[in-house]
């Protein structure tokens, strides 16, 4: 069976985000995952969005009631208090930046995407690991590549919460992707406790 002739989901779109599918080369922003709900654009343990409406208070803001009616926990990039801007970052994040978290094994989103050329990409992901961790990045939903996340702990920061805040950027390694549309599912394999912002694909060569 064909999964991109069947495939359910659609690109996301909203008054912020206009551009539809994901363009490769480019970034994946893991936030925009495809619509089509729980079971087709992801999957979570819960329906309940630990972030927006949860953490985020529902205040009537795009960003702290972004997609709070989805399973996925979203949330953003927090420039007050030092939460996300602390010396403690190996790569500085863009304020504001909207992100996936509260990751767990075996919950995953899935991205329409349109890649320029077939080709090998280097892959990077923008992320915070508490204690490390392993992902996966299928296309069309089978031939899963998987890659080690590493720690961003850092036992000098002395509050303890800001250990999920701590942020980098790491190139993951090589995928060879074909061209057109197509269609990209980002998992988590091992331990979780990761924040995804976004994967970069820059071709390789």
């Amino acid at each position: 069976m064909d999964f991109i002739s069947n495939y359910q989901g659609k690109p996301y779109q909203d008054s912020r985000w206009s551009a539809g599918s994901h363009l490769i080369p480019g970034r994946v922003f893991c936030a925009y995952y495809d619509l089509g709900g729980e079971g087709i654009a992801y999957h979570d343990h819960d329906a309940v969005n630990k972030g927006s409406g949860g953490l985020n208070p529902l205040d009537g803001t795009y960003l702290n009631e972004f997609r709070k009616d989805e399973g996925v926990d979203t949330s953003y990039v927090k420039f007050r208090d030092t939460i996300d801007n602390s010396s403690y970052n190996i790569v500085e994040p863009e304020r504001d930046m909207l992100y996936v978290g509260w990751t767990e094994p075996d919950e995953w989103m899935r991205y329409t995407v349109s890649i320029a050329a077939a080709n090998e990409y280097a892959v990077s992901l923008m992320f915070t690991s508490y204690a490390g961790g392993r992902i996966s990045i299928e296309i069309d939903d089978k031939n899963p590549s998987y890659f080690d996340v590493p720690s961003t702990f850092d036992e000098r920061d002395p509050l303890e919460w800001r250990q999920w805040h701590h942020w980098n950027k790491t190139e993951l390694g090589v995928l060879a992707l074909p061209y057109g549309s197509h269609v990209i599912t980002l998992r988590t394999v091992e331990k979780g406790n990761m924040n995804y912002a976004y994967l970069e694909f820059k071709p390789y060569r």
